[in-house]
């Protein structure tokens, strides 16, 4: 109200001062003179308010706040107020410019996929995690219907029943293999956002979870029945002496078969939960190979010939408790594993660039394909024969846990009936001339 009564002034005082120089000639010059008077006037009025109005219509084709028109009266209030306004809606567009990108970077850098979706399920958007996850392009696929794009009955089914109360699981053949948690998220009349998590490692340990459980459970129940049928035998019946001193031996077998399981579950939790091993205290390999030496002499029985070859005057850095432990499973295992009359080689090749350790044998070997699974927890070739060596199951996978410890790697070699051979590679950094002193021993 207050601009037009301005402009309503304004236009009064103009007419005022183009009637006065024309009632100034009427009186001279009669009323025709100032009558034209007038008119001319009014024309050149016209022609400025014409003038100024092609100028806005120009600037109006391009809106630039630097490039306002100037003028005067009227019009230099109008240009004012438009360059007040342009610039305000410059300054707006430019901060709504800055929200989208940093809210586009905020959903690139999810750790889940995301695709916008319209009202007809085609992609308005996606992240880069659901361009890796689905093989999709945010920019060519854009419009594109997204079931034609992610081929799986499942999802085309959930977009149908428009239930989205719960997620969806889809196991895709990209990366590798991965198991999606799918969820759908209406958040307009027209859109709604795709959610594609990763679960494929819970997943797994899900599943390890489950196996885990139920091995553990079949390991204790086969000793845990026969001591419980012992039991029940010596109660309920008379034996001579000799037969119950038969069924003590093998209640203490059994006894001695689930303490062994017991002690490997506690070592490989205590390896799992423990802190990261030493990487200043020195592993005497010398000592630590002679120990490992007898324990296997100790193991055959004189059974087998066990072999010691060292070479390379280096040492380790790390926990020699842990490093004990699993050359000892290796040790074990090929003592077990291989028939009387049989050899076990023990071999240490060491230097400046790193380390090896292997195991030899002459045993009964494995298939190749078992030799990738020999590492998991309870994974047994043959049951019944790891049972009567008294294995666990688990002795291999506390070497793999101690040697990812220590940063190195086992590398597995096996024929059947010819012998298998078990190496633990160390790297350089795990290694230390055997006539220097380490860290641990200037503290010491």
């Amino acid at each position: 109200m207050f601009h037009l009564n301005r402009i309503l002034v304004r236009t009064i005082f103009g007419l005022a001062f183009l009637a006065f120089p024309a009632v100034i000639v009427r009186l001279i010059f009669g009323a025709d003179a100032g009558w034209a008077v007038f008119a001319c006037g009014l024309l050149a009025l016209l022609g400025y308010h014409v003038r100024n109005l092609s100028r806005l219509l120009d600037w109006l084709r391009g809106p630039d706040p630097g490039a306002m028109p100037s003028a005067s009266g009227l019009w230099d209030d109008a240009f004012a107020s438009l360059y007040r306004r342009e610039r305000h809606h410059a300054h707006e567009r430019q901060r709504m410019r800055g929200l989208v990108a940093r809210y586009s970077q905020a959903g690139r850098a999810l750790p889940d996929g995301v695709i916008v979706l319209d009202a007809e399920n085609r992609i308005v958007w996606c992240n880069e995690k659901a361009e890796i996850r689905f093989g999709i392009d945010s920019t060519a696929d854009a419009g594109q219907f997204v079931t034609n794009l992610v081929r799986q009955p499942e999802l085309a089914e959930y977009l149908g029943a428009e239930d989205y109360a719960r997620p969806i699981r889809l196991r895709t053949s990209r990366a590798g293999g991965l198991t999606l948690s799918i969820q759908i998220v209406p958040y307009d009349d027209a859109q709604k956002l795709l959610l594609a998590r990763d679960i494929t490692q819970a997943e797994r340990l899900e599943t390890m979870r489950r196996d885990f459980v139920a091995n553990v459970s079949h390991e204790l129940r086969t000793p845990l029945t026969v001591l419980a049928g012992f039991l029940e035998t010596v109660r309920e019946l008379e034996l001579d002496p000799q037969r119950t001193r038969d069924y003590l031996d093998m209640m203490s077998d059994q006894s001695r078969r689930m303490q062994r399981l017991l002690d490997d579950l506690l070592s490989l939790s205590s390896l799992e939960a423990a802190p990261a091993p030493p990487g200043d205290e020195r592993i005497v390999m010398s000592r630590l190979l002679a120990r490992v030496r007898g324990d296997a002499e100790n193991l055959s029985g004189g059974r087998h010939r066990v072999d010691l070859d060292a070479n390379g005057d280096f040492d380790l850095l790390g926990s020699e408790s842990e490093m004990a432990s699993a050359f000892a499973n290796l040790v074990s295992n090929a003592i077990r594993y291989t028939p009387a009359g049989g050899e076990v080689r023990l071999t240490w090749r060491a230097g400046a660039d790193g380390a090896d350790f292997s195991v030899e044998d002459t045993g009964i070997g494995i298939t190749p394909e078992h030799i990738p699974r020999l590492t998991e927890r309870f994974y047994r070739i043959d049951r019944g024969r790891s049972r009567e060596t008294g294995g666990t199951g688990l002795g291999l996978a506390i070497v793999k846990h101690v040697l990812l410890r220590h940063q190195a790697s086992l590398e597995i070699a096996s024929e059947a009936g010819r012998g298998s051979r078990f190496t633990a590679h160390f790297p350089a950094r795990r290694m230390i001339p055997a006539d220097t002193p380490s860290k641990h021993d200037i503290a010491a």
